[in-house]
């Protein structure tokens, strides 16, 4: 193919397939540092999606520690996270398959010391005083046809098997965190109906001799305050994040002497994002270097920032990176670990020296990269939505360096509705979105109101608005597309996951823009949901649509399965059958109401797969079909 080459947008050879997309979607998280050892998960898609512990240590090559078949993995609260921890040597994680902990003895044998049951755990730390760990428990019931909900509480588990529950009566804890000396404990509870970027509390007490709590006392949070990341300093400290300003800042809890009452100390006050929503357990944005100081990153306008603030300074010195997004964070002497990505840097692990901003990649998450001609570099746009407001996005343009579309010719354009709903898209490299750039296709990844990374009143948009405010930003993206000549105003697509299913499917039934839609796992049916759903997200719909006290008639009227004969267009549904959080019949009724109106769908379930997919033949299967469905509707295949 020579740079002469012509073809229609959405149809034009691209060296980026769909095998290439799953070969190199290894998923990192979880970095932790021990001493001058570095480890991190990583999830190989090419092993059934089983994710795996690496450690890289300082004068050796990195090295794979968990052998097959053990999968790091949770799942509290379902989404997990905070799956291993390790001190001093001492390596102890939780294994998917059977929810047990198991330490990792120096010859590499793994020992379960947790009995076989119904409990799962995250967040834990080392007790090393108590010889224990502590950590977030969620016992479920016996049977998983009941319909009562799991316990969380915060427990002590030995290791010899045996547990203590140190802390209970909410609804929800994350963050157990011992302080430097071992003799107080602080943590993060929260109760129905609220999430944890709602409102949560802080609360601190004193670890007895016996390895009891004394007497807990709240120092921070309230139902309209959410609090989250809470780190002790080297010096005793407790340092925090928390939205009170209306932006997640950075505080800590200045302690009186002689019982007076203690003082929280906003740190650097400004308009940035210092957290991002607890779905998942360890978060870590920022952590303590020498001489007092914290380096941590914040979120501006939806892209991520490092710095580092100097002890009694208020205003943070930025450090240089080529980043763009900062999804972890941990400091270590004289240099800081990042999970980190950009528009042309596909999430990596990196080792920054803080002196010489030298910087050293421990692992990418795709293992080849194409050439940069492949590769479409995002536009950050504003444009103006409904009611005045200001939603903002990434534009990729098509980009592939061997071809160019017939002259006059404008693309396909595919807008995605991130999830969560309360999530955010950023601008790191993904070959996902770069199968469809390199193919011609325009992508547009909306951050519509409800979002994160602009601050709470950005964030409280989606209160009582899902699937509208949301969908109103979606729309408003794609006639801005219109408006700029970068889109077909007959070939749009809107596509979602999860709660972006629900924006997809809304934009599709209650309006006419879009001319075709594709949903992964996405929610059709509210009621369903909230009848259906687990612990963790059980009052999440009060929140986003309505109170239970009038519930049933806005559940009604925003259920895009209430209104089927409204939806005309194409689509394709993905989802998989093992899914907890959106059960399959959210999108089996939707597929067999648009059968039996003789809409064009295709429907494709994978067995083995739940919320969001990890399997490398998944992966390829799926955006396989997704293209096909694509060209076969647009008329670019014969």
């Amino acid at each position: 193919m020579t740079s002469s080459s012509t073809a229609p947008f959405g149809a034009w050879p691209s060296p980026i397939s769909a095998e290439m997309v799953a070969a190199g979607a290894t998923t990192l998280s979880s970095v932790i540092l021990d001493g001058t050892d570095i480890y991190w998960l990583a999830g190989r898609s090419a092993e059934a999606g089983r994710t795996t512990l690496m450690r890289r240590p300082a004068l050796a090559a990195t090295a794979e520690v968990t052998p097959m078949p053990f999968n790091v993995r949770n799942r509290v609260h379902e989404y997990g996270g905070g799956a291993y921890a390790v001190a001093d040597g001492v390596l102890v994680f939780s294994h998917h398959a059977d929810n047990r902990l198991y330490r990792l003895a120096p010859d590499g044998a793994a020992q379960a010391f947790t009995s076989p049951g119904r409990q799962r755990f995250a967040d834990f730390i080392f007790d090393t005083a108590h010889a224990r760990l502590i950590a977030v428990r969620e016992q479920h019931p016996e049977h998983d046809g009941s319909h009562a909900q799991p316990v969380n509480t915060i427990c002590a588990v030995g290791f010899d098997g045996g547990e203590r529950v140190l802390v209970m009566g909410n609804d929800f804890y994350s963050s157990p965190r011992l302080s430097p000396d071992g003799r107080r404990l602080a943590w993060i509870s929260w109760d129905h109906p609220r999430m944890p970027w709602q409102g949560t509390e802080l609360w601190i007490a004193d670890v007895e001799a016996d390895g009891r709590l004394g007497t807990p006392s709240r120092v921070a949070g309230g139902p309209q305050e959410s609090i989250c990341q809470p780190e002790w300093s080297p010096a005793g400290v407790l340092h925090f994040v928390s939205d009170r300003s209306g932006w997640w800042n950075l505080y800590c809890l200045r302690e009186a002497a002689g019982g007076a009452a203690s003082a929280v100390e906003a740190l650097c006050p400004m308009a940035a994002e210092f957290a991002t929503p607890h779905w998942t357990f360890g978060n870590s944005l920022y952590g303590f270097g020498a001489g007092g100081a914290i380096v941590c990153s914040y979120i501006e306008q939806g892209v991520s920032k490092l710095a580092r603030l100097r002890a009694g300074s208020t205003v943070p010195e930025p450090i240089a990176t080529p980043y763009q997004e900062i999804r972890e964070l941990r400091v270590g002497e004289g240099y800081l670990v990042v999970l980190a990505g950009s528009p042309t840097i596909a999430p990596e692990i990196a080792r920054i020296d803080l002196a010489s901003g030298e910087r050293e990649v421990l692992e990418c998450s795709i293992s080849s990269l194409p050439a940069p001609g492949y590769l479409s570099v995002p536009e950050s746009i504003s444009y103006r939505s409904a009611n005045g407001r200001t939603a903002y996005a990434f534009f990729y343009p098509p980009t592939n360096r061997d071809v160019r579309a017939p002259q006059g010719e404008k693309p396909p354009a595919i807008v995605i509705s991130h999830g969560g709903p309360t999530g955010m898209a950023a601008s790191t490299l993904n070959l996902k979105t770069q199968f469809w750039t390199s193919r011609g296709f325009g992508v547009l990844d909306v951050n519509y109101g409800g979002s994160t990374g602009f601050g709470r009143a950005f964030r409280d948009a989606l209160q009582g608005q899902w699937g509208i405010v949301d969908v109103e930003d979606c729309i408003a993206g794609a006639r801005h597309l219109l408006a700029q000549g970068l889109a077909d105003g007959e070939r749009l697509i809107i596509r979602g996951s999860s709660a972006g299913g629900l924006t997809t499917l809304c934009a599709l039934t209650f309006h006419d823009v879009f001319r075709l839609g594709a949903s992964y796992y996405g929610v059709s049916d509210l009621k369903g949901l909230d009848d259906d759903s687990h612990k963790f997200e059980s009052h999440y719909n009060e929140y986003l649509i309505a109170p239970k006290a009038r519930a049933e008639a806005v559940y009604a009227e925003r259920s895009p399965i209430n209104h089927t004969h409204r939806l005309s267009r194409p689509m394709i549904f993905f989802q998989g059958l093992d899914d907890k959080v959106v059960p399959p019949q959210q999108s089996q009724a939707m597929v067999n109401a648009l059968r039996q109106r003789g809409i064009p769908v295709t429907y494709v379930e994978l067995e083995g797969e739940g919320h969001g997919f990890r399997k490398a033949d998944t992966i390829v299967r799926t955006l396989h079909a997704e293209l096909d469905f694509y060209q076969h509707m647009f008329g670019l295949r014969g």
